[in-house]
């Protein structure tokens, strides 16, 4: 059983992008459930997707991922990925993109929200010789080589699947967007494969 949570803000793709890697996992002839929680995405609140995948012929019971079982986390943001935290396995790994998006909370402080620093922290928490790691992605060089933000959910997907935590291949992944997005966005979402793991 393979558990992989991904979380973002409204309007990064985090919903399609669990739909892609649910996508991957089926043609692989693996049972998989998914599930959102969206709350206030519309308005730049988080979104929390969940998809359990069974990769070893395992007959998958609920879409809900539970705390502490999650192989992977894909966080949108580093915000995001520091709330679901207590979701990661003792050996998960934790792929976010770098680039903060400031919340509305944010504009009402006195004290402004820097997303490096939610980095900093999140390498020396799991990068401390224990079998939990973070992968920081610098998604703004990444997404500069592809002409936009619009496939930063591919961009994470491809780096998540470079470190070999889930039994997918960047094949797989393209066959999947293949089937997933719009025809129009197909290319764009091939090159920003190519882009992430070169």
């Amino acid at each position: 059983m393979r558990n992989v949570l991904l979380t973002g803000v409204g309007g990064q793709g985090t919903v399609l992008a669990a739909k892609v890697l649910a996508q991957a996992a089926q043609e692989k002839g693996w049972q998989v459930r998914t599930a959102e929680t969206i709350g206030m995405a519309q308005r730049g609140g988080s979104v929390v997707s969940h998809v359990r995948m069974g990769d070893a012929s395992e007959e998958v019971l609920a879409p809900l991922v539970a705390h502490g079982t999650a192989d992977l986390v894909i966080a949108f943001e580093p915000a995001e990925g520091a709330r679901v935290l207590s979701y990661l396995a003792p050996d998960g790994v934790l792929v976010s993109a770098t680039t903060a998006i400031q919340p509305v909370t944010a504009a009402l402080s006195n004290e402004p929200y820097r997303g490096e620093e939610v980095v900093i922290r999140l390498n020396a928490l799991l990068n401390d010789g224990t079998a939990r790691r973070f992968v920081a992605v610098d998604d703004e060089r990444i997404l500069r080589q592809t002409g936009g933000r619009k496939a930063l959910n591919t961009v994470l997907l491809a780096c998540a699947l470079n470190t070999g935590r889930l039994p997918l291949t960047l094949d797989d992944l393209r066959r999947a967007i293949c089937t997933c997005v719009k025809p129009q966005f197909v290319d764009i979402n091939l090159a920003a494969i190519a882009a992430a793991v070169s």
